[in-house]
């Protein structure tokens, strides 16, 4: 038998992204909006724009953002992420997770043009759903994900053959693709017969491969897919990490043959931040305080947390919460500061007292969204997000083996 062992490298071991994720950790004061020219003083990863908007006061950027976007009209529907910064909230069509906006987008036919503020996977994803007429523009193609960036489509083809040889004889195995990924992955995952999830029906997810298979192989992020399958039962013993720069993922052929659960070697940096310690920390200063999660959290903070949930849910949940009640909440800043300004009758906090907004998702700037508006208007399509038709044909096998799972 014979396994592929690729070679680290800065690449591929740390993406940069990971690397630059607390390039914009300030004090929650410092998150206040400024010229796009200010903040490329930050020493990430920037896409050049003409100078001309680089210097840009918020509150003119906001006036034309207005301005062309009344111009464009129905040619263009603006989507906005959750985490994204609220001077960019402020003009979206529709606000939620990632694919919630992919269905926005494919939900309104009129529109020419998708403008996804959000990362790359998310762009792709629309890509995916949205009608062939329909063009979908990143506003920064330097957004990325660090989380997506960690299986990269040559390591995951080498680990899933290295599986499949390993297993042969040995059971079944299905990949099962967070959405947190390149589309190439979920192509991969509808090839094989898998399925994509979300935070919201991974558990679903789950058990519909369970159904079908000995075992699942999740990728990218390690501790939902942890999480989720330690709430269907499944054992800590019978799961793996599969680790790219290790024969057989550093592992031996009886210890995959025994596994139910091969997990990448991936993670959110923004949900890794937050420890034990911080929630201990809350529970001292608010005794009657809720917390509450996101799953991609490691699992020792998801299960000393009171509830964990998508960010769909951490907003139901929070909004819906009694006057008076206090939640400590473990996600990005941004939604975080977002749900504490609706929610005033509450006391709402991050758990980190550090603010660290994704750093990834902090890179659509206004200035990127007018750049591209008006470019619209020009006539010119910047920054355009394309799938080719093989990848877009078994992403979509994959995305509707999801839309056929019961609603969460």
């Amino acid at each position: 038998m014979s396994t592929t062992v690729r070679q680290p490298s800065r690449k591929h071991s740390v993406p940069l992204s990971e690397v630059e994720q607390t390039a914009f950790c300030r004090s929650e004061d410092d998150l206040r909006p400024q010229p796009l020219l200010d903040e490329l003083k930050v020493n990430v990863r920037w896409q050049q724009i003409p100078p001309e908007y680089q210097a840009l006061d918020p509150e003119t950027l906001d006036r034309r953002i207005t301005d062309v976007k009344r111009e464009l009209g129905q040619k263009v529907t603006i989507l906005g992420h959750h985490y994204q910064r609220e001077e960019i909230i402020k003009h979206v069509d529709f606000r939620g997770d990632s694919f919630k906006l992919s269905q926005n987008a494919a939900s309104r036919p009129e529109a020419d043009f998708i403008v996804f503020c959000g990362v790359h996977f998310m762009a792709e994803t629309a890509a995916l759903l949205c009608a062939p007429h329909q063009q979908v523009v990143l506003p920064n193609m330097a957004a990325g994900c660090s989380m997506s960036d960690m299986a990269p489509m040559d390591d995951v083809l080498d680990a899933w053959d290295d599986l499949a040889e390993v297993l042969d004889g040995y059971g079944t195995i299905l990949p099962v693709a967070y959405m947190n990924t390149a589309a190439g992955l979920k192509g991969l995952c509808g090839r094989q017969g898998g399925i994509v999830c979300t935070s919201s029906n991974a558990q679903a997810a789950l058990q519909w491969s369970y159904d079908r298979a000995d075992r699942v192989f999740f990728l990218p992020d390690q501790h939902l897919g942890r999480n989720t399958a330690l709430t269907l039962g499944v054992d800590r013993q019978d799961m793996v990490v599969w680790d790219p720069f290790k024969p057989l993922g550093g592992h031996t052929a009886e210890a995959l043959r025994r596994a139910k659960l091969v997990l990448w070697q991936g993670h959110c940096s923004v949900h890794t931040r937050f420890t034990t310690r911080q929630i201990e920390a809350a529970r001292s200063r608010f005794p009657n305080i809720n917390i509450l999660v996101h799953p991609e959290c490691t699992s020792e903070v998801v299960q000393t947390a009171d509830l964990n949930g998508s960010t769909e849910l951490i907003c139901k949940v929070i909004n819906e919460a009694p006057a008076g009640s206090i939640w400590g909440v473990g996600t990005e800043i941004n939604l975080v500061n977002r749900l504490a300004q609706a929610n005033p009758d509450k006391t709402i906090f991050c758990l980190d007292p550090v603010v660290c907004p994704c750093s990834t998702m902090y890179r659509i700037h206004p200035a990127y969204l007018l750049w591209v508006l008006e470019e619209l208007l020009e006539g010119r399509v910047a920054n355009r997000i394309t799938v080719d038709e093989d990848t877009r044909h078994h992403s979509r096998i994959a995305l509707e083996n999801m839309l056929r799972l019961p609603s969460p």
